[in-house]
């Protein structure tokens, strides 16, 4: 099915907006001096999405409107305002060290918000390079050992040097954070009924990132299989994924395509192999609050049946990103 068919009316815009320039947001250092940090990004008129959004749900939630959601605590993510095209100043090296904020598409930590850390989980990132969300993991101060694992030698290095220059040396070279380059379709061997919680964010056809790269493009023609077996890794690995969660745990899924063949039938497709190889139930969890608590920064898709998915939109140019949160009952 083309984007056309699947988006309808939606998909001249979301077309536009994908060839328009992509919008950032800024993810403050909490290992910097934090405060500092987002003094000087609301001195540019940005301001923290996160935490306008809670704050209003706060209020609503003492008018006995709404119960307070869970979400992973102590992200700070400024973005400017809807409409507003204006460009965060390049990343600077602080005084403690380490670089003051971290540049990346604001939809992207959506999955790590609805992921719901607790202080003392278990984290593991399976497919963690190029490290921005790896990072926003360890943002959240709860991470008591985070294993960063990708496949891509070359990619771990990236994410390697995200780490060296976000996150202070006592910390990456102790035993809170483990980076490694294995197979993740194999984690669930591995390492089963281990973590916490876990982050999925599989290998995709990355649509926007695809619509400016000539170079190894998945679209060509010649990887044509290999973009038609993509659902097929992407089912393996969030099955691995749900396979090293303990019983009790969160996994969330993520992809920044806007195809529903990668996106909600890779969800619906794991849980029923799960439960028929290994009598392992799991539930997706309802994130739709989260459109309530972000509609003033992102463009949600409406008509998303299985997770949320942040559309690309000229006002709000983020994404496109796909997320999902399961909960792994047995």
């Amino acid at each position: 099915m083309t984007y056309s068919v699947q988006f309808g009316d939606l998909w001249p815009s979301i077309r536009v907006s994908l060839l328009s320039e992509q919008k950032y947001g800024a993810l403050v250092n909490n290992f910097a001096s934090w405060d500092h940090v987002s003094a000087k990004l609301e001195q540019l008129s940005a301001k923290d999405f996160v935490s306008a959004a809670m704050s209003h749900w706060e209020l609503e939630a003492q008018s006995g409107h709404s119960t307070t959601p869970t979400y992973s605590p102590n992200l700070r993510c400024f973005t400017f305002a809807r409409g507003d095209v204006s460009r965060f100043p390049p990343a600077r090296l602080g005084s403690l060290g380490v670089m003051d904020y971290y540049l990346m598409d604001a939809a992207s930590l959506l999955p790590v918000l609805a992921l719901g850390l607790h202080a003392g989980d278990t984290v593991l990132d399976l497919c963690a390079a190029p490290g921005g969300k790896t990072l926003a993991l360890l943002q959240t101060l709860c991470c008591r050992n985070l294993a960063a694992n990708d496949l891509s030698t070359s990619r771990t290095g990236r994410l390697q040097k995200v780490l060296q220059n976000y996150v202070p040396q006592d910390i990456r070279e102790g035993n809170q954070v483990r980076v490694t380059s294995w197979d993740g379709r194999k984690w669930g061997e591995l390492e089963g009924d281990t973590y916490d919680r876990v982050l999925v964010d599989v290998p995709c056809t990355t649509d926007r990132h695809s619509l400016y790269e000539d170079e190894n493009n998945i679209f060509q023609r010649s990887r044509r299989k290999e973009r038609q077996m993509l659902p097929m890794l992407q089912m393996q690995l969030l099955a691995a994924g749900l396979l090293a969660t303990r019983p009790g745990g969160h996994v969330v899924y993520s992809t920044c395509s806007l195809s529903h063949l990668q996106n909600e039938y890779v969800v619906e497709g794991t849980i029923e192999l799960l439960a028929n190889q290994y009598s392992i139930k799991v539930q997706v969890e309802d994130l739709s609050h989260f459109r309530k608590l972000f509609m003033d920064t992102f463009c949600f898709f409406q008509s998303c049946q299985v997770g949320e998915l942040v559309l690309p939109n000229l006002m709000a140019n983020f994404g496109p990103m796909y997320f999902c949160k399961l909960h792994r009952l047995t």
